[in-house]
């Protein structure tokens, strides 16, 4: 179901019915982090039965797991699958209310758990288990704690991913997509607004020389240091081993000043124009938790606001559940930044803006953090907590990425003034050659010393298993080798030849490693942001991105599809050419249309439609939405066969409209009667591209007595006569 069309909402109503009329037991409802279980139990003791208006929970009893221990009492059991892996391994498990939020983390294990035997929890605790939000890595860490148990296992998610398919093996049982919630009133659409500046397009470049603020990722500690080279970065580094304050300044900057003119405009015509004052929630993603730090700053200094109205909501914030909570309530907190924390699954109704300042390159992730955006929400509740706002009709996606276009050490400085402007790559690759001088050792041996002080103790030992040593050692070597006292011994042993095969000796463990050298190159990356300071960002275009450039998109990625697949493809055009069996055709469609709903498409025959419908090729649809049908229209045009996209059903009412024609031409007079039975079965033909007999064992036909009613009508004989020729005249 779409991101905020209900899913939890439905589980409840589901769980009711099971407990109530079904003869279960007991539920479980598992999410992965804490403040999802929060908002999960918020979610069933808040609803109101159908039967008599009790709410849930005077009913039936739900417990947030505490401990190992389920209550004999519970029928429904709200846990993290973290807490519940605890339990069946043996480990003291952290009371509900506990915020522990390193149990919300995926690397809270490395690998695939395994669980044991818990009496207290046997295998038939429960009669169903709901998975909320089962795109993830339910199928992969966790899976031991899903298949522990002996019950039947529901998932929920926006955004189903290869692995869900194959986990719940391809058994798909309910689908929402977006347009329709959207249609529905249940989600609120969407715009996209587009920043694009130069350095966030190209990058930058830092000249040489130039004192730089330099953070340690890990300590947060800054220091300043002289660049040896020119510093080239790409604009993919943004927020990961570079923060220009330039560009994010520029970028929050540009999103102020078209935020009530462009973003949200004013409302009303002429005179009786209103424009909003009150900056709309705002959520912004960012890359790591040190971007966000400097996210938060830059939002307070350019908007002038105070610390309430701008803040960090991540692992490493304080109290984040509260922040959360302050967040969909609060009418001082308009912009929160995050990283993952509130990508998925948590619910901000009053949210109006998600503004990407990382990229994303995981269809499904963005599709969820997009989702945050499209919650509906009551007016009353919204004017609440943004009182210039009447209602909530949309919400937009301001995109700064590109996301919608798809050391010095102590002492005798090692880093030789006359070598210093060697970057440590051109150094790794002089090592490999062993064709380094003096200060060239020296001064390599002063970059590794400053990046061993950085790594983390998982790091190091990464480096001694690849060096055989630890890296420690190695720099103590290089040390050595150029240290002058040390030189004069070996000249005395064995001369000027000698202190060269003893410095080209200690070098030989980084020099014959190219494993190593790559290993070092990237931690070295891993572990300095560098904070540009110096370079200059102009905007390159601030817009909205309309309906056309989407549909566009939408369009040459389908007609792309149908080129990648034209063997495939092929097949449509012999059947239409040829009119081959109606049912065939149709089994043909559906197929497609399964194929093309999924990753990485998502397109349904209703999205292809409407961006046919945008570029002016296709007439608007004349009710409700395109079905499975409708892509005949699609393939014909595309194919060649029509000049322009039709809906199916204008095409088998024109065939049948030439039909009734030809059997008036032959005498045939049929009754108001046997007009009714030939109008439905034209209905018929029009979502299902055939005619059956089994169709009329359906409604509307049962209610004039099915296949038993259409004989008596017709007669046998001529009853099957029209049956099978409406099939062949109007189908497919």
């Amino acid at each position: 179901m779409a991101t905020g069309a209900g899913k939890t909402y439905t589980v409840v109503s589901e769980s009711y019915r099971l407990l109530k009329h079904a003869g279960a037991k007991r539920v479980l409802f598992l999410v992965d982090r804490n403040n999802l279980g929060s908002q999960a139990a918020t979610e069933f003791e808040n609803f109101d039965t159908p039967d008599d208006g009790r709410k849930f929970t005077e009913l039936y009893v739900v417990q947030r797991m505490a401990g190992d221990t389920v209550l004999g009492s519970a029928h429904v059991v709200v846990s993290t699958v973290q807490r519940l892996w605890m339990a069946l391994t043996g480990q003291a498990v952290p009371s509900a209310d506990d915020n522990n939020e390193a149990l919300d983390r995926y690397d809270l294990v490395d690998e695939p758990v395994e669980v044991g035997y818990n009496p207290a929890l046997p295998p038939e605790s429960f009669d169903l288990i709901v998975v909320d939000e089962c795109h993830r890595s339910i199928y992969g860490k966790w899976r031991a704690v899903l298949e522990y148990f002996d019950a039947h296992m529901v998932g929920l998610t926006a955004t189903p991913v290869a692995q869900t398919f194959g986990f719940f093996f391809q058994n798909l049982v309910s689908e929402y997509p977006y347009e329709q919630a959207v249609a529905d009133g249940v989600n609120v659409d969407f715009d996209v607004f587009r920043i694009r500046t130069e350095l966030g397009e190209n990058g930058g470049t830092i000249p040489a020389e130039t004192v730089v603020p330099m953070r340690e990722r890990k300590t947060r500690r800054e220091r300043y240091q002289e660049l040896e080279e020119d510093l080239e970065w790409k604009a993919s580094q943004l927020g990961r081993q570079v923060i220009s304050k330039g560009q994010l300044k520029l970028v929050v900057e540009t999103f102020r000043q078209h935020l009530f003119t462009d973003i949200f405009p004013p409302v009303g015509e002429g005179e009786v124009q209103r424009s909003r004052t009150h900056v709309p929630k705002t959520l912004i993603f960012a890359v790591d938790d040190n971007h966000a730090d400097e996210i938060v700053q830059m939002v307070r200094q350019v908007f002038g606001e105070s610390d309430d109205f701008c803040m960090k909501i991540t692992h490493a914030a304080k109290r984040p559940a509260e922040l959360i909570k302050a967040f969909r309530n609060s009418p001082e907190l308009r912009v929160a930044v995050t990283v993952d924390m509130i990508a998925t699954g948590t619910d901000i109704p009053p949210l109006e803006c998600v503004f990407f300042l990382r990229d994303v390159k995981s269809w499904a992730y963005f599709e969820q953090m997009k989702g945050r955006g499209s919650r509906t929400i009551d007016a009353a509740e919204f004017q609440a907590v943004t009182p210039d706002a009447e209602v909530k009709e949309r919400f937009v996606i301001v995109d700064a990425v590109g996301v919608t276009d798809s050391p010095r050490v102590d002492a005798r400085p090692l880093n030789r003034v006359s070598e210093r402007k060697i970057p440590l790559e051109r150094l790794m690759a002089k090592t490999a050659g062993l064709a380094m001088t003096e200060d060239e050792v020296a001064t390599l041996a002063g970059r590794l010393a400053r990046l061993n002080r950085q790594l983390t103790p998982e790091e190091r030992e990464e480096v001694e298993e690849l060096a055989g040593q630890p890296l420690q050692e190695i720099v103590g070597g290089l040390v050595r080798s150029v240290d002058p006292d040390q030189q004069e011994r070996a000249r005395r042993i064995g001369g000027q030849e000698q202190v060269r095969q003893d410095m080209l000796e200690v070098l030989k463990p980084i020099a014959s490693n190219r494993e190593l050298r790559d290993r070092l190159m990237s931690m070295r990356r891993a572990h300095d942001i560098v904070i540009d300071e110096v370079s200059v960002d102009e905007v390159k275009e601030a817009r909205g991105i309309t309906a056309d450039e989407l549909a566009i998109r939408r369009v040459s990625s389908w007609q792309q599809y149908l080129k990648d697949h034209r063997d495939e493809i092929a097949a449509f055009n012999i059947a239409f050419s040829e009119r081959r069996d109606p049912k065939e055709v149709y089994r043909r469609l559906r197929d497609l249309a399964r194929k093309i709903e999924r990753p990485p498409f998502q397109w349904t025959p209703a999205r292809l439609y409407d961006a046919y419908v945008q570029l002016g090729k296709a007439a608007r649809y004349p009710r409700g939405a395109a079905g499975v049908v409708d892509l005949i229209g699609l393939l014909r045009f595309e194919l060649g066969l029509d000049q322009e996209v039709r809906p199916y059903r204008a095409l088998v009412e024109e065939r049948y409209a030439a039909w009734q024609v030809r059997q008036e031409q032959a005498g045939a007079v049929f009754t108001a009667d046997q007009v009714w039975w030939l109008d439905r079965m034209v209905d018929v033909i029009a979502t299902d591209a055939a005619i059956e007999p089994e169709h009329l064992k359906d409604v509307p036909f049962i209610e004039r007595g099915g296949v038993d009613g259409f004989l008596r009508e017709f007669g046998a004989d001529r009853g099957a006569e029209i049956l099978g020729e409406l099939g062949r005249e109007l189908g497919a």
